[in-house]
């Protein structure tokens, strides 16, 4: 399964997959759930901001972090 036309998140939403976190598409931005169930983050599915990917794992990092 394709996550994300970029590479780098691509890869960085398999690792968080592989830490039981859970994917659903929807619309234009697939979403990512915590494992706890707490937390969403969507996922840009094909992003044209050269900075998406800076963008996402900030957001990741906070969603993290807050746990």
């Amino acid at each position: 399964m394709k996550y994300s036309k970029d590479k780098r998140i691509e890869q960085l939403v398999r690792q968080l997959i592989r830490q039981d976190w859970r994917f659903n598409f929807g619309g234009k931005h697939g979403r990512l759930c915590s494992p706890d169930g707490r937390k969403i983050l969507f996922v840009p599915i094909s992003p044209s901001d050269h900075r998406a990917f800076l963008n996402f794992r900030t957001d990741v990092r906070h969603v993290i972090k807050d746990g």
